[in-house]
């Protein structure tokens, strides 16, 4: 697929989604307001939820809080544990065999972006049973409306309570995203209460996939409005300022609260103004050997931005000087940019390279990254499979 057929394609759907009906979720956030989701329920009459959260999860006591103020309510739960990381499709369909044994009325998701991705891939499906998953992937395949669904996030990364994307993993280990206005959540939930705790390198891969979106976003060549260009920028500062503040001290609400505002506006940038060839890439590390997509993106991020070139340098220089970074040329601003990724990984303790990667892989990784990229991703450089497989041999750590 060559770049001036993507470049056109790029142009056309920028045109097309000034017309589509993009929205957010309607947002509560502050510590305890968990505790909202039972008057949300309430309100929309909503009598059978049924919930997607880790057995930890459910044992925590804001969640017990919540399901006695629910059980005041007679609210009934029907509650899903076993969502895996990278969920696969196996799993989404049990959620929605399930969903519909239950009788169930909408989906409280409280949990991580896996969840997240499984509970909206599930409610894909039960809005078109006809269609397997593998049908629906791509750009607006659902089109119509699904359950009711209250977003949780606990950790501050993936931005999937405001995002379109739902992705998932097929039996043959090849990850995909089933994107499309509707899974966009009806409601956001950012409690900061609920990611205290956190394990420090969770905390940190993730807030890295938040900064990958940003960035990401960021350098949308079409699809970008001034809307999300702000949001992206507020989300690069936050997770500058907050991100190790919140890695060194878990316990911090302000930070968390910072970093969950930051993940939800890192995740409205892009799911307008999209990702680009570092999740293109990532999304193979995760299919292929199980690599959480926080560690892949920010891993790949400096390497990604690195290999753009000249063609990045404008934008990351802007968000160079956002930051407080000096440098005395456009290029050397960018090139600190980079740096900083580099630096903020390894303070704290993510490497700079993979081991898992096998040679033999290489060739299958990069034509599944340029089939996700091209020519939907509108990156400041194409890649072509050859330009994928010279960035994905760059982080093995045999190179």
């Amino acid at each position: 697929m060559n770049a001036m057929f993507c470049r056109a394609f790029q142009c056309c759907f920028a045109v097309g989604a000034r017309f589509l009906p993009w929205r957010t979720p309607e947002v509560f956030s502050g510590e305890g307001s968990l505790l909202r989701a039972a008057d949300i329920l309430r309100e929309n009459g909503l009598r059978r939820p049924f919930v997607i959260a880790s057995r930890r999860q459910c044992a925590d006591e804001h969640f017990r809080a919540l399901q006695e103020k629910l059980d005041e309510q007679d609210i009934l739960l029907f509650i899903f544990s076993s969502v895996e990381p990278n969920p696969s499709v196996e799993t989404v369909e049990k959620i929605a065999a399930q969903y519909k044994i239950d009788s169930c009325d909408c989906f409280l998701v409280i949990g991580g972006g896996s969840p997240m991705d499984a509970a909206k891939a599930a409610a894909a499906r039960l809005a078109r049973p006809g269609k397997p998953l593998s049908q629906l992937a791509g750009l607006l395949k659902v089109r119509r409306r699904i359950p009711p669904l209250i977003a949780v996030p606990t950790t501050a990364g993936t931005g999937s309570e405001t995002t379109i994307a739902a992705v998932v993993t097929g039996s043959d280990h090849h990850k995909y995203a089933i994107s499309d206005l509707c899974l966009i959540p009806r409601y956001a939930i950012l409690d900061p209460a609920l990611t205290v705790g956190l394990p420090p390198h969770i905390t940190a891969e993730t807030g890295m996939d938040a900064l990958t979106h940003a960035v990401e976003a960021y350098l949308s060549r079409f699809y970008n409005t001034k809307q999300t260009r702000l949001l992206a920028e507020h989300a690069v500062v936050a997770i500058f300022t907050h991100l190790e503040r919140a890695y060194r001290d878990g316990t911090s609400l302000p930070d968390r609260a910072a970093m969950l505002q930051a993940s939800f506006d890192a995740g409205a940038a892009f799911t307008r103004a999209s990702v680009g060839n570092v999740h293109a890439i990532a999304h193979t590390l995760g299919g292929l050997y199980g690599v959480s997509h926080g560690l892949a993106n920010a891993v790949l991020l400096p390497l990604v931005l690195e290999d753009y070139g000249k063609a990045a340098c404008p934008c990351l220089a802007r968000l160079a000087a956002l930051v407080g970074l000096k440098g005395e040329s456009e290029e050397s601003l960018a090139k600190a940019f980079i740096a900083e990724i580099r630096a903020m990984n390894t303070r704290m303790g993510i490497p700079d390279r993979f081991n898992c990667i096998r040679k033999e892989d290489i060739p299958l990784m990069a034509t599944w990254a340029a089939q996700e990229a091209n020519p939907v991703y509108p990156v400041p450089v194409i890649y072509d499979e050859a330009r994928f497989a010279r960035v994905i041999e760059r982080s093995h750590h045999s190179q």
